[in-house]
This record gives structure tokens, sequence and C-alpha cells, in this order.
């Protein structure tokens, strides 16, 4: 079996923090209680889906990249890079769990793991997918990754694990759209203990931003996020 059949996170859904406006969700929104048909998650045009997959970084990461596309039984390499880097277009099931968005089939999240995250963190996204495309409940879904996290099934991030969310080509989520070119950084779930202290997150003028949301997400990871100016095709992106 491919290594990418084995076994983010959307910046949608983070909890609001005074210096960066993030995205939010609608209260009492019931218009993704559950999982919709499977083809409204996919992309029938094959092309236009390594395209926006490639759109996460810059093109002289990109285009060198492995990509990966949705099919209906996971994702598959579309095409193989050299690079070491790995781009995909994440959907609305790599959003935190409590996420009223958890099941919009319009979100497409854009997305480039570096050498490191292509070899940890995106595990956690096959794994994910693995069980939504199986018609897993949401509350299965977070048991099943509770349970493999609790058996050390999981493999934390490896050092040096990031990535880029560039694109602004991305829907991620009802009102949010593209939201914010940023690159996110991934440490030990440990991390969240500290808040986010040893990176001097969230503090006034610091450009590091702490992945509060992340403490309700169940893989073993901290999220760190810094904006980016430009999006990946250098265009000026919206300031914080």
């Amino acid at each position: 079996m491919n290594a990418f059949r084995r076994h983010f996170l959307f910046a949608a859904g983070l909890a609001l923090m005074p210096a960066v406006a993030l995205p939010t969700h609608a209260a009492g929104n019931t218009a993704y209680e559950r999982m919709a048909p499977l083809s409204q998650y996919l992309m029938a045009d094959r092309q236009a889906e390594i395209r926006l997959a490639r759109s996460a970084a810059p093109p002289s990461i990109a285009q060198r990249a492995t990509v990966l596309v949705l099919e209906p039984h996971g994702y598959e390499t579309a095409e193989t890079g050299s690079n070491g880097f790995t781009c995909l277009v994440e959907r609305s099931w790599m959003s935190p769990f409590s996420s009223t968005q958890f099941w919009n089939w319009k979100m497409r999240g854009p997305i480039c793991y570096n050498p490191a995250a292509s070899r940890t963190v995106l595990i956690y996204t096959l794994r994910r997918t693995d069980r939504a495309l199986a018609g897993q409940t949401k509350a299965a879904m977070l048991a099943g990754i509770r349970a493999a996290v609790a058996k050390k099934e999981l493999p934390i991030p490896e050092l040096g694990s990031m990535s880029y969310m560039m694109s602004k080509q991305g829907n991620l989520g009802d009102g949010n759209g593209a939201w914010m070119s940023h690159l996110m950084f991934y440490a030990p779930a440990a991390d969240n203990a500290n808040g986010g202290a040893s990176w001097g997150a969230n503090l006034p003028g610091s450009p590091v931003v702490f992945d509060t949301s992340h403490h309700i997400v169940p893989e073993p990871e901290s999220i760190y996020m810094i904006p980016v100016a430009h999006w990946s095709d250098g265009t000026t992106a919206p300031a914080m």
C-alpha cells in the first residue's frame, strides 16, 4: 500500500485573540451537522485540484513537491515530487472537532507540508480522511484518534515540521474565504502546557500566534502560526 494511503489543521474555528482577527463561525449554525454526500467534498477537475494544492506555497517549492488529490477511497499521489514537500487540499474534517463547520463540504484548505511534516503531521490528515470516508461520525472519529494517541500509534511532529498556507484561492469556511497567508509550525503537544511562552507567542507586537483552539484537537501536536505579507503568487496579502 502506498505510504500516503496509510494513515492544520484548518485555521477556521480558531479561538479569538485580541491581536489577531482569526476566522469565526456563526453561532448556532446547523447546516453542517453531519457529513454531506461524498461527491460534494470531491473536486471533479483533477488538474484544478492539483493547481489549488500547489497554490499553498511559492512556485519554487510547490512545483517540485509531491501532490495528493482526494479520491473516493482517500488521498492518492497525483504527481511525485523531488524536494520532499507534499501539497494537498485539506477538507473540513481537519477543523477542530468543536467547529460548527466540521462537515462543511465547501471548505478547501491548500497546504504544503515540508519533508519533516510530510513524514509525521501528514499522517494526521490521512487518518482523519480515511475515517471520514469510511462514514464514521464525528464522535467516533474523535474517540478513535484519542485511542490512537493513548496507544502511541500517532507520531509526534518531527523536529522542524512546518507547512505553507499561502493560497489566496482557498476557502477556510463560510465568511472566511482564503483568510490570511501564513506559515504553520508544529511542535509536540507538551508545548500546549506553556501556552506558547517558549515562542513568545500571542504577546503584544509578536508575529507568532499560538493556536489555542488546538487544546481541543486530539492529535499530539502544538501549532504556531506566523502571518506572511504576500500570497504564494507574490501579490500583497491582507495584514492581520
